[in-house]
């Protein structure tokens, strides 16, 4: 792997909110806006509170944004006793949201490296997938950021991320198909370049008929 110095300042810029962010009460006048648009009345006894509840809902679902993965990543073990082969985080559970119709995309991540010198906590890979989940996404993108972000600061000899989920943008709306899964992968390093690692992971994943 490369071991060119990494612009961790510039990745932080690059996940940071909007500086022009609206406010609360600017949020809950959306939503009243949108309940009237879709032909309902904002004021009744059932909706009063909605706005209020949508909006504590959304800094819930998108809170990834004020979430550093860098940061993550920055703590490693010291006594690893030069552990030098895979690790794997297999079935991570997240939910995120499509950006093109802000609908729920439900899945679960499997996310592998082969270490250098740096051996980090198996919570810490959780965490920087559930920090790109929690931003509105497609998830070919949030693949690649997911192995771009352990490649360009943990320095591994490999890393692999495999996407597996539904999207309700094509099962609650549109073509109405509930059965689709979509898979998107990234390999890098020796999962790209050594066809043996990359089968003994899909093997761990139990995707081995998988060709990627």
């Amino acid at each position: 792997m490369s071991s060119t110095p990494v612009d961790l300042t510039r990745m932080r810029k690059e996940a940071a909110p909007a500086s022009d962010k609206p406010s609360r009460a600017e949020a809950e006048e959306a939503v009243r806006t949108l309940i009237r648009w879709a032909g309902d009345d904002p004021s009744r006894d059932g909706l009063v509170e909605t706005p209020a509840r949508v909006a504590r809902a959304w800094e819930e679902w998108f809170s990834g944004y004020e979430l550093d993965p860098v940061a993550y990543l920055s703590r490693d073990f010291e006594e690893d006793e030069g552990y030098d082969e895979m690790i794997l985080l297999r079935d991570i559970r997240f939910e995120s949201h499509c950006e093109h119709h802000i609908a729920p995309i439900i899945g679960k991540a499997h996310v592998a490296y082969i270490p250098t010198q740096r051996v980090v906590g198996l919570s810490k890979l959780a965490r920087v997938v559930q920090a790109y989940a929690k931003r509105l996404q497609i998830q070919e993108k949030m693949t690649a950021q997911i192995a771009n972000t352990l490649r360009d600061v943990l320095q591994p000899r490999g890393v692999a991320v495999v996407l597996e989920a539904a999207h309700e943008c094509m099962s609650t709306r549109g073509v109405y198909k509930p059965e689709i899964v979509t898979v998107t992968s990234r390999m890098l390093g020796e999962f790209r370049d050594n066809p043996s690692t990359r089968r003994e992971f899909l093997a761990m994943i139990g995707k081995p008929s998988l060709h990627i």
